[in-house]
């Protein structure tokens, strides 16, 4: 037992899977650039870091954005089997005069989901996104509250639909903030789904309609999302693009024109590539430290993180970071794989800039009496030396 630690307390490490610049000068970057919306968002789709905001959590008229959530459910069902992609939808008289923007089904008519999905996404129709609401959910109320449920499991907190094609109604709003975490679950969760998104146009009865999303044409990185414009929302815009190993997701809700919705999301999205970067420091299960363990039958177990850990920091400042573990001088078994053990720090520039959890690696079972006796015998007397 020579040589164990012989502390409860915390103890702070610098591992060397990063450099470690000593004293890193502050990262010096320009302020982010103005932008004419009501509330806009920038953030790093892998970190949820927030690069640029004002009014994030201010509950507005989402307009067309809604969709977003209509589409999210769908991939839901899909995924779960529950409905096909081949399935024949009926039209309803609800659904064939539904105002607003229209893919132009018609009643009494049967129509794939597939094109409805695609007439919803890319068109914006209002009568395919009721259509695929009463296929869902046999009813848009019932629909509606399917939308409200799925909002919560996402941590929308300052969300609430009554509609699934965000025409004007009482008590139907969301936030910048709460649509980027729908749009960052909508690309990792259903990629394919995800990929309607970008396609420039889509044909349905003889009529040919452009993705609104102009911003497809102008920056090929930019590979979705959706627009939205009521007279009470305004223009708005979700956009979303990729540049090498980087997402970022912008949200701008409030301009005064679609010219305005597409310059100021290239503005946020300008600004986010050409002083950020994205990087992946540790993949999930490697360890990243061996620890001593007490009352186990191992005397050993390795610690490290549940999921690959991502950071955001201003860019060319990536040999400035300094990563931290933070552990306890003694841990006990038993614990399960996946017991969060201790904490990842990474800082830069003396500011903590990501942390997440340590977790056990693997299963640590409790040793035997013996062993366990042992152990206890040798920590009370190494303590009382120690005056812990």
């Amino acid at each position: 037992m020579a040589g164990r630690i012989r502390s409860s307390s915390i103890v702070t490490l610098i591992v060397g899977l990063l450099a470690v610049q000593a004293h890193a000068a502050a990262p010096i970057i320009p302020p982010p650039p103005d932008v004419a919306a009501s509330s806009y968002l920038l953030i790093d789709a892998d970190t949820e870091k927030v690069l640029v905001e004002h009014n994030i959590h201010e509950p507005l008229p989402p307009a067309s954005l809604t969709k977003l959530m209509t589409s999210y459910i769908a991939a839901v069902e899909l995924d779960a089997g529950r409905i096909k992609l081949t399935d024949q939808v009926p039209i309803s008289v609800k659904a064939w005069r539904t105002g607003g923007s229209k893919m132009f089904i018609r009643e009494g008519t049967r129509v794939p989901l597939e094109d409805l999905l695609r007439g919803m996404i890319i068109q914006s129709g209002n009568d395919a996104s009721v259509a695929v609401a009463e296929h869902v959910a046999g009813s848009e109320d019932a629909f509606a509250n399917m939308m409200n449920q799925q909002a919560a499991l996402l941590g929308m907190t300052n969300t609430h639909y009554v509609n699934a094609t965000g025409l004007p109604a009482e008590e139907h709003y969301s936030t910048a903030w709460d649509l980027a975490l729908l749009t960052k679950s909508m690309i990792n969760r259903f990629p394919g789904h995800y990929a309607m998104y970008s396609e420039p146009s889509f044909e349905y009865n003889d009529i040919v309609q452009p993705n609104r999303n102009r911003l497809l044409l102008r920056d090929r990185t930019v590979d979705g999302v959706k627009t939205g414009h009521t007279e009470a929302a305004g223009y708005c815009l979700v956009a979303s693009a990729l540049r090498g190993n980087m997402r970022l997701i912008s949200v701008v809700m409030g301009t005064a024109s679609d010219e305005a919705r597409m310059r100021e999301s290239q503005k946020l999205l300008s600004y986010g590539f050409r002083y950020f970067e994205t990087q992946r420091l540790y993949e999930a299960g490697v360890p990243l430290k061996t620890a001593e363990l007490w009352y186990g039958e191992a005397d050993e177990i390795e610690l490290g993180a549940a999921e690959d850990v991502y950071v955001t920091i201003p860019r060319g400042h990536y040999d400035d970071l300094e990563a931290e573990l933070s552990i306890p001088r003694v841990i006990e078994a038993p614990l399960a794989a996946g017991d969060e053990v201790g904490e990842l720090r990474l800082r830069l520039a003396d500011e903590t800039v990501h942390k997440v959890p340590l977790v056990a690696l693997a299963a640590a079972p409790e040793g035997g009496m013996l062993s366990r006796f042992g152990d206890a015998v040798y920590l009370f007397f190494s303590n009382l030396v120690s005056g812990d």
